[in-house]
């Protein structure tokens, strides 16, 4: 167990290092190892700090706009020109002067190091021993390598151990598309200024849903990708097996561009159509009623079958979890997938948790205390690495050869910010059965903002096999087009 004294600061790759006494860009917002009446006053201040829908809709600057969201970490600078974080020396180029991202503006997690500023991970006792970034990560780098201009970084769950987008310290970010529900999280900030248009594109984290979520619930576009395949250097981690970076955007086109710079890839290379789609039966039967009949309803019209047309297939129902030996979603899936999360999770963090101490929100704290319990037995864990694999085995499988599994993201619309905590538990239950599938089998998602209900937008998740993500951008853009959903 780690011990951590005022003087240690943690590393982005989860360690403990000096830290370089330097003053930060601005103050933190909170200190660390509030409790009692200090709870409480940090928590109400925290709702004060989050979005203002009524200030958003009165706003008339692009910074009042950024200011009502609530989706930028104060402990970094905002910056709509981009010139705070430097010319691009940091990203080992001339960043926002060509290349295929130029002109576009975006905004980074903060669990993502950027130079000259520290990385919160959503806590202030992460923050507080958080040393300054000498060089950007890797992902942040790609991106402004190929022109894109960096505004600021983004407000997120603690430690990325939530899909709520709810922060007990920093407030929840405003989801401009359903601003009495939460935006989703962990990488809520990044969603929230997507969806409100204060930045072409943002970078996120997703481990058990975190880009795939705000994407549903916000009503834009998000990718994750192949596990491996997206640069994790000199980002805070979650759960290594299941960590990928990710890209949101507003339309296909952006979510393609971005999406190749993050990944390395060529972005005028040619993809190959996938050559047949299939319905994931399964997954439908998680979702509430609106929400299914909303995303099958653009499945089965005219729109979508003249997609599967020019494709020579037709779009074929499968059961995902059949055939895996692993149990149904619900049970099986998501509980070898929360087992092993939640014990990776704790081989990561039990250092900072146990020797800093640091206050955690409602929920984080229970959840770190659960993967306490998890880790500490070992014989489940092991159990559910095996029934992984074969999950992952199965997968492969079924999507080989270009296949494409269509699904809904998330059971629902975001549920509203005053929804008790035992009906989003099960909410959640139902969600993580839904994200695990990608997640175990190491798979690329996109959600695409399909439909929008009464409650809100939802989303339609398309999947594919590892490696086929240019294949899944370029399908995405072509459904986009066909079925008018930019």
């Amino acid at each position: 167990g780690g011990v951590c004294g005022c003087a240690a600061a943690i590393g982005s790759g989860g360690g403990i290092r000096q830290m370089r006494r330097r003053a930060p860009l601005r103050a933190p917002r909170v200190g660390g190892g509030i409790a009692g009446a200090r709870a409480r006053e940090a928590s109400a201040s925290a709702m004060a700090r989050g979005g203002d829908a009524q200030g958003f809709a009165a706003a008339r600057t692009w910074e009042e706009r950024a200011a009502a969201t609530g989706a930028f970490v104060e402990h970094a600078p905002l910056d709509r020109s981009g010139e705070a974080y430097g010319d691009g020396d940091a990203a080992g180029g001339d960043a926002g002067t060509g290349g295929a991202l130029a002109g576009l503006s975006f905004a980074a997690k903060d669990l993502f190091d950027v130079a000259g500023t520290r990385t919160g991970f959503g806590n202030p006792t992460w923050l507080e021993r958080s040393a300054e970034a000498a060089a950007d990560a890797p992902a942040v780098a790609a991106l402004r390598r190929a022109g894109a201009v960096l505004v600021g970084k983004t407000e997120m769950d603690e430690l990325a151990y939530s899909l709520n987008g709810e922060n007990a310290h920093y407030g929840t970010p405003l989801n401009p598309a359903a601003p009495d529900r939460i935006p989703g999280g962990s990488s809520s900030g990044s969603a929230s200024a997507v969806a409100a248009g204060l930045v072409d594109f943002s970078l996120g984290s997703d481990t058990g849903g975190s880009v795939r979520v705000p994407a549903s619930f916000c009503g834009i576009y998000g990718l994750r990708p192949t596990h491996g395949r997206g640069d994790l250097a000199a980002a805070a981690p979650l759960a290594p097996s299941f960590d990928t970076p990710g890209i949101f955007a507003r339309d296909a086109k952006t979510l393609r561009a971005a999406s190749l710079a993050m990944l390395g890839s060529e972005p005028t290379a040619a993809a190959r159509s996938p050559t047949r789609w299939l319905v994931a039966a399964d997954a439908f039967e998680l979702a509430e009623q609106s929400c299914a009949q909303a995303v099958y309803g653009k499945l089965s019209g005219d729109a979508f079958q003249r997609v599967c047309e020019a494709l020579g297939s037709e779009p074929a129902e499968v059961s995902v979890a059949e055939g895996a030996g692993a149990g149904d979603l619900l049970d099986g899936w998501r509980d070898t997938f929360r087992l092993l999360q939640a014990s990776e999770i704790w081989g990561m963090h039990a250092d900072f948790v146990e020797g800093c101490k640091p206050d955690f929100g409602p929920g984080i704290k229970e959840r770190f205390e659960m993967a306490k319990g998890v880790h500490g037995n070992q014989p489940p864990v092991e159990e559910a690495a095996k029934r992984r694999e074969a999950i992952t085995e199965h997968m492969d499988a079924m999507l080989a050869g270009g296949a494409i599994l269509a699904m809904p993201t998330a059971p629902g619309a975001a549920p509203t910010k005053a929804l008790p905590t035992a009906e989003l538990e099960v909410y959640r239950a139902r969600m993580l059965a839904l994200t695990a599938i990608a997640g175990l089998a190491r798979l690329p998602q996109v959600s695409v903002p399909i439909a929008v209900t009464e409650d809100g937008p939802v989303g339609l998740s398309l999947v594919a096999a590892r490696g086929e993500d240019e294949m899944l951008l370029a399908a995405t853009e072509m459904l986009a087009a066909v079925v008018g959903m930019q």
